[in-house]
C-alpha cells in the first residue's frame, strides 16, 4: 500500500510539473506578443464597441465642434457650457446599455474640437467641473465601466480650435490665428492625455482625432509620452503618426488583415444629439457589424446622448435589438478574424478555430447557390444555423454549398462550415460576387465633394458608408455606369441613404438613346428591383423625383 502511495504521488508530482510546463509554455507564446500586441488582440476579439459624442452642444442640436462659428456664432457656442446641466446622466445606464447591445468596450468624447473638456482637469477652466452640472463625467463612467467590467477608452482631439495656442480655430480649422505656440500647444496636449490616463486608467484606447498642424514626428511623441504611463495602450492613426490602427470613418472598411482596422460610424446621421434624427434600420446596423468583422476589422458605433443626459429612446431600440441578434449568433463575431473569403456582394466570411462563418447578407434570387474554392482541409461538417438542410458537392476542386430560398433569414443567413483543422492560417481567397464584375468607370449629372460623398461610391462595394449626392440646383439627377463592355443585366439593387427619393428610373443607353428598363417610386435603404433582361455597356439610375437632396450608396447591376 504504502509503494502504491508513493507511485501515485510520483504520477502526481509529473502531471503537475507537466502541466506546469504547459503554463509556463502558453504564457511564454503569450509573452512572445510585444508592446501592446496582446491589448491589440483583446481588442480585436471584442470586435464591437460603442463611441459616445456628447457636450455643451446637445443643447443646440448641432454638430459637435464643427459647428462652432458654422452654425452657432463663436461666442455663443463657447458659452454653453453655462447653460449645460444634464440631470439625468447616468453613467451605470449608459453602460448596462452597451452591455445589452452585446458592445465590448466604450470610447468617450474627453475633448473634441471646441475644446471642452469633460473631465475636472487641472490644465484649463474651460471644464465641466465649471457648469451648472459640476460633476466629473468621465470619473463617473470610469466607475461604472469598472463596475460592470467593460472596457473604456477616450476620444481626444488632437486639434483644438478653442485653445489659444492652437494656430487654427472655427469654423472648421479653416482661420488661421495672428499668433500661436504649436509647441505650448502641444505640451497641453500631452498633459492632458497624461493626466486622463492616470486619473481613470488603465484604459483600452486611446483615440485622437484630426491631427492638422500635427506631422508624424509631433504625432509620435505624444505616442511616446503615452505609452511611458501605460505601455500597453493602444493608439489609432490620428495624431499624425501611424499608430496601431486605422480608422475609416462612416463606411465599413475593405478587406485588411495585415493592419488592424475599426470603422467608426453613427447610429442616425450625425455625431452628437441632433432632434428627430433619422436611426439607422435594424438591418443596416447589424450588416456594419458584419461587414466590419468580415473585413477583419472592428465596428465603433456612435450614440450622441440629448442635453439631459439620456441615450435617445430610437437610439436604445436599436442598440437592443443589436444585442439580441449577438446573443443568439455572437459567436460568428466575437474572437473571430476576416476570412478565409474576401467579402463580396452577397456577404462575407468570418472564422474562429476549425470553423468558418458564411453571412450571407442579401441575395438575389431563389435557392443560394455558394462556389467556394479548396480550404485545403477537409470539410466535416456544414449547416445553418438557424436550421434547413445543406446540400454540399464538389466540382473542378472547389465545394458548392446549396440550401433552399426558404431558408434565408431577413437581415442574415449564416452557414457554418466546421473543417478537419484550423482554418485560421487559410490566406485569403476570392470567392463568386453575384453581381456584374465591370471596371469602375462611373460618371454623373453634378457631382459637388468628390472628396467625401463622390460619384465613386455607388460602385465601390460599400453599402453602409460613403454615399453619391447630386448638387442642389440639379433637377434631374443621374449617375452612370459603363461596364466596359455590353453585359446582360436582369435586376439591381440600388441602396439609398434616407428616404428622399420618391421617383427612379433604371435606363440603359442603346446607340445614343436612353431606354427605360424599369420605373419606380421609393427607394428607401434598399430596393431590390427585376425587369425584362437587356444587353448594354451603360447603365443609369435617373431620379425624377425627391423631396430633398437624396444619397445613393451602391448600385449593384445583376
Amino acid at each position: 500500500m504504502k509503494s502504491n502511495l508513493i507511485l501515485i504521488s510520483m504520477v502526481i508530482s509529473l502531471l503537475f510539473v507537466f502541466s506546469g510546463n504547459l503554463i509556463s509554455q502558453t504564457s511564454n507564446q503569450k509573452s512572445n506578443l510585444k508592446g501592446n500586441e496582446k491589448q491589440i488582440e483583446k481588442w480585436k476579439d471584442a470586435r464591437f464597441g460603442m463611441f459616445i459624442h456628447w457636450g455643451p452642444v446637445s443643447l443646440k442640436g448641432t454638430e459637435i465642434g464643427w459647428s462652432r462659428g458654422r452654425e452657432i456664432p463663436i461666442e455663443e457656442y463657447d458659452n454653453l457650457y453655462k447653460k449645460f446641466n444634464p440631470v439625468n446622466y447616468n453613467a451605470e445606464e449608459w453602460v448596462k446599455l452597451a452591455k445589452d447591445a452585446g458592445m465590448k468596450y466604450i470610447i468617450f468624447t474627453s475633448k473634441h474640437h471646441d475644446g471642452f473638456c469633460m473631465w475636472n482637469t487641472k490644465y484649463t477652466d474651460f471644464n465641466i467641473m465649471n457648469s451648472p452640472f459640476g460633476r466629473d463625467v468621465m470619473k463617473e463612467l470610469a466607475d461604472a465601466c469598472k463596475k460592470y467590467g467593460m472596457d473604456l477608452g477616450f476620444y481626444h482631439s488632437t486639434c483644438d480650435w478653442h485653445h489659444p495656442d492652437f494656430p487654427l480655430t472655427s469654423p472648421g480649422g479653416s482661420v488661421k490665428r495672428e499668433t500661436s505656440n504649436l509647441d505650448r500647444y502641444t505640451e497641453y496636449l500631452k498633459n492632458e492625455s497624461v493626466e486622463i490616463l492616470k486619473n481613470y486608467g488603465p484604459l483600452l484606447v486611446m483615440w485622437y482625432d484630426v491631427p492638422q498642424q500635427f506631422d508624424a514626428v509631433r504625432g509620435q511623441s505624444v505616442i511616446d509620452l503615452i505609452t511611458k504611463v501605460q505601455p500597453n495602450i493602444i493608439v489609432n492613426n490620428r495624431t499624425g503618426a501611424k499608430g496601431d490602427f486605422d480608422t475609416p470613418e462612416q463606411r465599413v472598411g475593405g478587406f485588411q488583415n495585415q493592419r488592424p482596422w475599426e470603422t467608426c460610424m453613427t447610429i442616425a446621421r450625425q455625431w452628437a444629439w441632433k432632434p428627430n434624427d433619422e436611426v439607422k434600420s435594424l438591418e443596416q446596423c447589424l450588416h456594419s457589424l458584419i461587414r466590419s468583422a468580415g473585413g477583419d476589422g472592428n465596428l465603433l458605433f456612435n450614440v450622441g446622448p440629448m442635453p439631459d443626459g439620456r441615450i435617445e429612446p430610437l437610439q436604445i431600440d436599436r442598440l437592443k435589438e443589436m444585442g439580441q441578434w449577438l446573443q443568439k449568433h455572437g459567436n460568428s463575431i466575437y474572437g473571430t478574424r476576416g476570412g478565409p473569403f474576401k467579402p463580396t456582394d452577397w456577404g462575407v466570411s468570418t472564422r474562429k478555430g476549425n470553423t468558418i462563418f458564411l453571412h450571407i447578407l442579401k441575395w438575389s434570387g431563389n435557392s443560394p447557390k455558394i462556389v467556394i474554392p479548396d480550404l485545403g482541409i477537409k470539410i466535416k461538417k456544414c449547416r445553418l444555423a438557424d436550421g434547413g438542410k445543406v446540400k454540399l458537392t464538389k466540382q473542378n476542386g472547389n465545394t458548392i454549398i446549396e440550401f433552399s430560398g426558404e431558408n434565408l433569414k431577413p437581415i442574415n443567413t449564416i452557414i457554418e462550415i466546421e473543417a478537419a483543422g484550423d482554418v485560421m492560417n487559410i490566406q485569403p481567397m476570392e470567392i463568386k460576387s453575384q453581381s456584374i464584375s465591370y471596371n469602375k468607370k462611373v460618371s454623373a449629372s453634378s457631382n459637388p465633394n468628390p472628396n467625401w460623398n463622390g460619384i465613386s461610391s455607388i460602385n465601390n462595394g460599400d453599402w453602409v458608408g460613403h454615399f453619391w449626392m447630386p448638387a442642389k440646383d440639379d433637377k434631374t439627377p443621374w449617375a452612370e455606369i459603363d461596364l466596359g463592355k455590353s453585359e446582360e443585366v436582369s435586376g439591381a439593387i440600388i441602396y439609398e441613404s434616407g428616404q428622399a427619393v420618391k421617383g427612379y428610373e433604371l435606363q440603359y443607353k442603346t446607340g445614343e438613346v436612353w431606354k427605360t428598363a424599369f420605373k419606380g417610386t421609393t427607394i428607401g435603404s434598399m430596393s431590390e428591383i427585376k425587369f425584362t433582361k437587356f444587353t448594354a455597356q451603360k447603365v443609369r439610375l435617373l431620379l425624377t423625383d425627391f423631396t430633398q437632396i437624396p444619397g445613393i450608396y451602391e448600385i449593384v447591376l445583376l
